[in-house]
């Protein structure tokens, strides 16, 4: 038999962080949740289901929730799903009360808006005893929850950590693969949500389809540049959490990113759209980091730069995309 985690604990009761728990507990796993809010808690333990942020899944009625980070005390790895912006503010919280060393899991897509820190620099500044390992890739979480087939990527330094993880995740409708490469699997992850709000403003603005191929791979240079300053793998970005992700969310509007740009390229305000949510666009934020990480290592990153602008400077969409189309000619490749 193989060496798997059988008591998992998932930090953060979002969309992906249910999604996750429904999906471990069909692969037989003891299951308990970490949740924030009173009324997710409740909703978890007493009508299986989290209307708030996963309407419509009836979820396994061995999934436990707690508010209380000692109740994670038996789990054996914990995979940490907050919205990106929250993990350290999570991790500080949560480190006195749960095991020393425990392993622990990424599951947030994002980079820090305040230090441009990847997920894992972030984490290790309050879990640095803990094994980690980064779980990502093309996955919407209502259609996982569901049941419908993907394939993801699970990431760690240490291969061991990897396969272990791998075999603990993988299920029917959900194939597991492993890399060594954390920090391409973050950057692609990161990444590609703030081309999926530059997809959706795309639509939205009815520029067409190339347009929007032209700039989905534009994207995935701009991402596979970053990656390789920070010390990640071209192969990486051409795989599950690059290409695989990057497709998924600029093709969907099922994507919260995606959706929020097709918003945008209509007409609606940012504050307006956000006004109107439940859920977090982790691009909006990511945009800032990028640029942040991306001027740290003298990398030019100028789709990220407009669409940077559009969101956080007010810029003019039909404007800044003339801009762009304005810019001197140069080689397609060139890192």
């Amino acid at each position: 038999m193989p060496e798997i985690f059988n008591t998992v604990g998932i930090v953060g009761a979002g969309a992906w962080g249910t999604c996750l728990a429904q999906t471990l507990r069909m692969a037989g796993r003891n299951v308990l949740v970490w949740a924030r809010e009173d009324a997710v808690v409740e909703s978890i333990n007493k009508r299986h289901e989290n209307a708030d942020y996963l309407r419509g899944v009836r979820l396994d009625e061995g999934i436990k929730a707690s508010k209380d980070f000692a109740a994670l005390a038996p789990c054996e790895v914990l995979f940490l799903c907050p919205p990106a912006q929250h993990m350290e503010t999570l991790c500080k919280s949560m480190a006195p009360a749960v095991k020393r060393g425990i392993p622990i899991v990424v599951c947030s897509k994002g980079i820090d808006g305040k230090t441009g820190g990847l997920m894992t620099e972030i984490t290790g500044l309050s879990l640095a005893a803990s094994p980690t390992a980064v779980l990502s890739g093309p996955s919407l979480a209502i259609e996982v929850a569901r049941g419908l087939p993907t394939a993801v990527v699970v990431a760690s330094n240490e291969r061991n950590y990897a396969s272990k993880l791998a075999e603990t995740v993988a299920g029917p409708r959900l194939r597991p693969y492993t890399s060594d490469d954390m920090i391409g699997v973050q950057v692609g992850g990161a990444v590609k949500n703030v081309f999926a709000i530059a997809a959706g403003i795309v639509m939205g603005k009815g520029l067409g389809e190339s347009a929007r191929a032209a700039l989905v791979t534009r994207g995935l240079s701009e991402m596979t540049a970053l990656a390789l300053a920070l010390g990640g793998k071209m192969e990486t970005l051409m795989g599950l959490s690059g290409v695989g992700d990057l497709v998924l969310t600029c093709g969907s509007q099922q994507s919260r990113n995606m959706s929020l740009g097709v918003a945008l390229g209509r007409g609606d305000t940012l504050e307006k759209v956000l006004g109107l949510r439940h859920s977090v666009a982790e691009g909006v934020a990511t945009a800032i980091a990028t640029l942040i990480r991306a001027e740290r290592h003298n990398v030019d990153m100028p789709l990220t730069r407009a669409i940077h602008d559009i969101l956080h400077k007010g810029a003019d969409v039909m404007l800044t995309m003339e801009q762009l189309l304005a810019r001197p000619l140069t080689d397609e490749f060139k890192y």
